[in-house]
């Protein structure tokens, strides 16, 4: 239905007010300077007003006056926001807020041209139609809207403004391609989260403007990209509004909108509004689309390059003279047609489908019977909605307000108040999470400035404000750790400037950094790189890092030449460390006791570098088997003083690691001279009845540096061996002939140490024959048993004994097993005795395990 079909309201509803003063109207494209103009005249008045279609507008410019006039000379008054000193004489403003019954000498609007806008049009076509100043009038915005202006305020002046620089159609890019100081554009936030996502992994991260965002957010992040700290933007059409940042590159990546309606193209003005933020003052801007988005038609990238757009035919309008009386005829009155062709009834504003919803509530209803409770419904119903929920949701909080006002004399209860804002004071959360508690406060931020409302709204105010305050910089600290690696940001901004080298070092702590980050560290000498964004990165990190440790290394390598040996040291697992990271291991050298040190995976370029550290690290490994076997390396006894049998014997000890069976040494030792047996043992040597060994080659050190020999030949792991010196340890740990390299000799499931092997021999030898045996406490400390161990049965099993069955006690005693092992026969005695007999070991006996390993020993010699 057009206006001329419908019922002609009072003239005054849609017709112009009265002149009073000049009107100007300043119009054309982005970036030719009519904010900067309209804040010039307006501090030339003795007192002026200005209205910004964003909050976060009018904070940047009201930030700028006050550095001009002075905080006491300026106020900033937004729904959520309100400084007002005693006696302002200027006004920042929204739109919305804009006190229309405040007189000023200046006013101005900012973005004429959203009189188009279907959601919010209405209130600025109210302002082209009623706000004037006493002596000046300004309205800005795009020449589309020339004729409108022309026809609606015919005594206005119509300036031209050309813009400062140009803006060109750049194409198609691949996101991964995008230069420098770009802004990429998309219309929903997921697409706008996954936008940001793939530049952080390509390119080092991104900051992120969405309307969702509160305005400290907002700043936050575009303070971060303007620093240079990112290179790139990534936002939904709020950028489009007037904020300025040093952008040089606006990519869509997509063209389709949501309008509150339907989806569709965006329109040329709408591309350049966009568009229009590439390029400031002097330089030169371009725009395109990324993400595979097909690009405009060439007619409306024409109109974006020439700023040629159409004008405007047609504003939304809603009708000011609003009826009281009762909820429908307020509604009936929003409802009312202008009576013009061109001021078209804007749709069903939030503030209306709130009123609507809230008419179909039976306790309002019952609240609504003066025009003054009218009133107070529709300002409640004006109390936005951050959240963008449904308008039913929204009016279930708008109701609860409304019926506590009417029902308290006009005030709402402290403690409901504080129920709701003080639930909202968290930090935790996601950014999904941390951005809805940011609407549902930013919704009583505005509450709390309705002083009329609430007792005590300053401190509410206030209040409102911290929390706000801290959920914004926790959702700016989200979407940074989120989206921005400013370490690749940095890589990548030097890897992309031609002929650059990044400057690299490694500092005092071995952290390898480039550009000022740190991209790396040493682990001993091999460099761990932090992980890269993507393989571009990791390529130009390499190549950075290298050169620094290139230049590094000859330091790092006389480090480790001059460092004493307590600097180094020796893992359980036969590695050698430097400053407590490993730089080496122990392989097999020329010898059982000359194992070679061969260098880990390092990050040393030269060979002579490294060969250098190699023969540090062997140097450490020598003095390191020294200190702990001396009697093997450093023989307390000199060869001059010994007999050729005792020589013999003693290279037996060495190949042995200091320990052998003595039937292997029978010949050396019916051999050998008193004096030189005399000399020996003066040195150490300790003469068991089954064995012979070397005195300290039992202390837990010298077992834990045999075992790393005995590794390092065998090229098998170093067996696990205990901190302490252990009596016994599990058999299986190695095989059974490797035992005795260690100084233990297998029984059963366990290895026996070899002193505490003779001392159970003796034991044993020292019982009397045939009789039953109870294991004791003596006994099992001997063994380094507990006497429940369940490896207990096994070893006196291995010595020869089984288990004797009692009807008192069937696990109380054993008794030796009889040696002969087949039917008593006649003329033979029972063999009773448990005493084993290396010589002849009794098959039952340990001695026999022992004699196995001899026969295998002797076998391996022969081959």
């Amino acid at each position: 239905m057009t206006g001329r079909n419908a019922p002609a309201p009072g003239p005054s509803r849609a017709t112009p007010s009265r002149r009073r003063g000049s009107i100007r109207a300043v119009l054309g494209p982005t970036n030719t300077g009519k904010t900067f103009l309209a804040v010039e005249r307006m501090l030339g008045h003795a007192s002026g007003m200005i209205g910004f279609p964003l909050r976060l507008l009018a904070r940047e410019n009201y930030d700028r006056i006050v550095d001009r006039a002075g905080r006491a000379s300026v106020a900033l008054i937004t729904g959520e926001e309100k400084i007002i000193p005693p006696n302002p004489r200027f006004l920042v403003c929204t739109v919305e807020a804009m006190p229309m019954d405040r007189d000023v000498d200046f006013l101005a609007i900012d973005e004429i041209q959203l009189c188009a806008d279907p959601e919010r049009g209405h209130i600025f076509t109210d302002r082209l139609l009623h706000a004037r100043g006493r002596h000046e009038t300004m309205f800005l915005g795009s020449d589309s809207m020339t004729e409108m202006i022309r026809l609606l305020v015919p005594d206005a002046e119509i300036e031209g403004r050309e813009r400062l620089s140009t803006l060109s159609w750049a194409g198609e890019k691949k996101l991964s391609r995008l230069k420098r100081r770009s802004a990429v554009v998309a219309f929903s936030v997921d697409q706008v989260y996954e936008l940001a996502e793939a530049l952080r992994q390509t390119r080092g991260g991104t900051a992120v403007v969405l309307g969702a965002l509160s305005p400290r957010t907002r700043n936050a992040q575009v303070e971060m990209y303007q620093a240079g700290e990112v290179d790139y933007l990534v936002a939904t059409d709020a950028i489009g509004m007037g904020l300025n940042m040093d952008v040089d590159h606006v990519a869509f990546a997509q063209l389709r909108k949501f309008d509150g309606a339907r989806r569709r193209m965006l329109t040329a003005p709408e591309i350049g509004q966009i568009a229009g933020r590439a390029g400031r003052h002097m330089n030169d801007g371009t725009f395109g689309v990324t993400n595979n988005t097909k690009p405009p038609d060439p007619e409306v990238l024409r109109r974006v390059e020439e700023h040629d757009y159409p004008p405007v035919k047609q504003i939304y309008w809603r009708n000011r003279a609003l009826d009281f009386a009762s909820p429908k005829r307020l509604y009936a009155s929003l409802n009312e047609y202008s009576g013009r062709d061109e001021l078209v009834r804007a749709r069903d504003a939030d503030d209306q489908l709130v009123l609507a919803a809230l008419m179909r509530e039976a306790a309002v209803e019952q609240r609504t019977g003066s025009r003054d409770r009218v009133q107070l419904l529709w300002d409640v119903c004006q109390v936005p909605d951050f959240r963008k929920t449904m308008p039913e949701h929204h009016a279930t909080l708008v109701a609860s307000l409304f019926t506590h006002l009417v029902d308290r004399d006009g005030r709402l209860p402290t403690d409901w108040v504080a129920g709701h804002i003080e639930r909202l004071d968290r930090t935790d959360g996601d950014i999904d999470t941390l951005t809805a508690r940011l609407a549902h406060i930013r919704t009583w931020t505005y509450i709390t400035h309705r002083a009329d409302w609430l007792d005590g709204a300053a401190d509410w105010q206030m209040r409102t404000r911290q929390i706000e305050d801290s959920l914004s910089d926790a959702l700016h600290q989200r979407l940074t750790d989120r989206f921005v690696d400013r370490r690749a940001a940095v890589i990548g901004r030097s890897r992309g400037a031609e002929g650059a080298e990044m400057l690299s070092a490694v500092n005092a702590k071995g952290q390898v950094i480039v550009e000022g980050h740190v991209v790396g560290h040493m682990e001993g000498l091999r460099f761990l790189p932090h992980e890269a964004a993507d393989r571009r990165e990791a390529k130009a990190l390499m190549a950075a890092a290298h050169r620094a440790l290139t230049s590094d290394a000859p330091r790092r390598v006389q480090a480790v030449e001059q460092s004493e040996d307590q600097a180094f040291g020796m893992t359980p697992e036969g590695r050698i460390t430097w400053q407590g990271r490993e730089i080496a291991r122990v392989e097999r050298g020329d010898s059982l006791l000359s194992p070679r040190c061969v260098l880990l995976s390092h990050s040393l370029s030269e060979s002579v570098l490294a060969e250098r550290v190699r023969l540090r690290a062997q140097s450490f490994l020598d003095g390191y088997l020294r200190r702990r076997l001396p009697a093997l390396y450093t023989p307390a006894v000199s060869a001059a003083d010994l007999d050729s049998p005792a020589r013999g014997l003693l290279f037996q000890l060495r190949e042995g690691l200091g320990a052998m069976a003595r039937r292997e040494a029978r010949d050396n030792l019916k051999a050998m001279g008193d004096d030189a047996r005399a000399a020996l043992t003066k040195a150490g040597l300790r003469l068991g009845r089954d064995w012979i060994y070397l005195s300290g080659i039992l202390d837990v050190k010298a077992v834990r540096a045999r075992a790393i020999l005995w590794a390092a030949a065998s090229g098998r792991p170093v067996p696990e061996i205990p901190n302490t010196t252990a009596p016994s340890l599990p058999a299986d740990r190695v095989p059974e002939q490797v035992w005795p390299l260690l100084g233990y000799a297998p029984l059963g499931p366990i290895a026996l140490r070899l002193d505490r092997w003779e001392q159970l021999a003796a034991h044993l030898r020292n019982r009397k024959k045939g009789a039953r045996f109870e294991p004791d406490a003596e006994f099992c400390a001997r063994l380094g048993l507990a006497a429940d161990d369940p490896a207990l049965p096994g070893v006196l099993r291995a010595l020869g004994f089984k288990q004797e069955a009692t009807g008192d006690s069937p696990n109380a005693a054993f008794v030796p097993v009889s040696r002969n092992r087949g039917a008593k026969r006649k003329g033979h005695k029972k063999q009773q005795s448990a005493k084993p007999s290396p010589a002849r070991p009794n098959p039952d006996s340990p001695f026999a395990v022992l004699q196995d390993l001899v026969v295998g020993k002797k076998s391996a010699q022969s081959r």
